[in-house]
């Protein structure tokens, strides 16, 4: 019975039966608070994070100048991944976004398993980001005497408390946060250019295509080393699927949202792959170190004053600019769900400031547990929850381009009506991308250290999501039932 009212409700729902597009209960409510500039720095701050300003030392020693084709091909799938998505928000803006999407192309179940993974991947990112924030905190010699885990639990305190004022607090600290990420990069770019037009020696070397080809080349380890990073890459990418969420809480997404998405390529190929060559030129992979930032390795090598404070400062912010974008989305993303019953009923609950508070409420309550990871391993809590997220992004992005490819079957069959902003080569695009990311998962396992210990946790997240979905089954058949009800009336 609970399976065919599912059914049934998604029948009613859908737009061949009502003659309108079906909406999502859980889009109700919203303000439209973020303006043009706030989604696009959305969009710029998804793409610039803590995966560029300081994993990208470590990448570029292991795996060399190499790097910046790994950044590229990686830029270039989450490209597809965010333009399919945007491709689904013109079609239909939602707040819920790739949850209501898996709703509405591959039923409830779907939506189930899209929005408990994005949840894993965000709780688990922020516990990441209060972490690194405690640990930049501690660079300052006048905050080593204050425990790692009371300033994590500071940080967590001021973002949730930015978050849950208005969605328009929380675009303004977003836009500022990227302006400053941005400057930063394009700041070290031009000191980087001039370096190398000048011959500038950096650290006793002279800056060139010599850097590359007397040091190894640009795979001086070898391909593996390449592969065993792109999950890293992978996870630097992560947040670009905010635009997506940000859609819903816009006055006018059909102009927004295009623009976001188009400018995210070409903000991929400067940033990354650009920095990261500008980086090969000016040292040899060697000298950079996972523990600093490429960029602080650099200016400290040309005797740039106050260097380390200067990026240890940006990277912070990239570190609150990640834990601000996780607190709002999942608050988004679980009161879809709570309105179909498949998340906690208090996460469906919205402020007087139309802000989802309940389920902000929840992720903010997994980042405490974080604290806790603080206390407990200071020197693990990072690398722990960092590689679970990675298994939380992976199958998100996996999910909104299965929905697509349902979408464009729907619009062929004359169901549904595409968007003039489409994601070009479909089916193709969609096969390859997913392809591509199982494979990301698949490489894994040739890293022992890592890797392969995240793989062991998939069967543990699939035994714990099917225990889950038999908990809220029946709620979720009778929120269908009871739209069916209200369809038919």
């Amino acid at each position: 019975m609970s399976k065919d009212a599912v059914d049934t409700a998604q029948v009613a729902a859908h737009p061949q039966a009502t003659g309108t597009i079906p909406a999502d209960a859980g889009d109700a409510g919203y303000s439209k608070g973020l303006k043009a500039r706030h989604v696009n720095m959305i969009a710029i701050g998804g793409a610039i994070g803590t995966g560029l300003f300081l994993g990208a030392g470590g990448r570029l020693r292991d795996a060399g100048p190499a790097l910046a084709i790994a950044y590229l091909v990686c830029g270039v799938f989450a490209f597809f991944v965010v333009r399919a998505l945007g491709e689904l928000v013109l079609y239909r803006p939602s707040s819920g976004s790739f949850v209501s999407y898996a709703r509405e192309f591959l039923g409830e179940k779907g939506a189930y398993v899209a929005g408990w993974m994005y949840f894993l991947n965000w709780s688990t990112t922020g516990i990441a980001d209060i972490t690194a924030i405690a640990l930049y905190t501690h660079y300052w010699s006048m905050f080593t005497s204050i425990p790692q885990w009371v300033l994590a639990l500071i940080a967590l305190a001021v973002v949730l408390a930015v978050n849950l004022i208005s969605v328009k607090i929380f675009g303004e600290m977003e836009f500022w946060f990227a302006i400053v990420k941005v400057a930063t990069l394009v700041g070290f770019m031009l000191i980087g250019i001039f370096l190398l037009a000048t011959q500038h020696e950096v650290g006793g070397h002279t800056p060139g295509v010599s850097m590359i080809t007397d040091h190894g080349g640009v795979l001086p380890h070898g391909v593996m080393p390449v592969v065993l990073v792109m999950q890293g890459v992978i996870f630097a990418y992560a947040a670009l699927e905010l635009v997506g969420v940000a859609a819903g809480e816009t006055a006018e997404p059909e102009k927004v949202v295009p623009r976001a998405v188009n400018s995210i390529m070409w903000r991929v190929a400067l940033f990354y792959v650009g920095s990261v060559v500008l980086l090969a030129l000016l040292l040899p992979s060697s000298l950079y170190s996972g523990d600093q930032s490429p960029f602080v390795t650099v200016l400290s090598k040309i005797g740039v004053p106050a260097a380390g404070d200067v990026m240890n400062l940006v990277v912070l912010t990239a570190a609150m600019s990640s834990l601000n974008s996780g607190l709002y989305s999942t608050g988004r993303i679980l009161r879809s769900m709570a309105m179909a019953g498949s998340a906690p009923k208090f996460t469906g609950v919205m402020s007087r400031t139309q802000v989802p508070y309940g389920g902000i409420l929840l992720t903010c309550a997994v980042c405490v547990l974080g604290v806790g990871l603080n206390f407990l391993v200071p020197s693990k809590a990072f690398e722990i929850v960092l590689n679970v997220a990675s298994l939380g992004i992976i199958s998100t992005w996996v999910i909104i381009m299965i929905c697509h490819l349902v979408f464009v079957r729907r619009a062929r069959e004359g169901l549904v009506t595409r968007p003039h902003f489409r994601l070009p080569g479909s089916p193709v695009t969609e096969i390859v991308t997913i392809v591509f990311l199982l494979s990301v998962l698949v490489l894994m396992w040739n890293d022992p250290e890592v890797g392969r210990k995240t793989l062991y946790l998939v069967p543990v997240i699939a035994v714990m999501l099917v225990a889950g979905w038999f908990g809220v089954r029946r709620r979720v058949a009778a929120n269908a039932e009871q739209e069916l009800s209200g369809l038919t009336k």
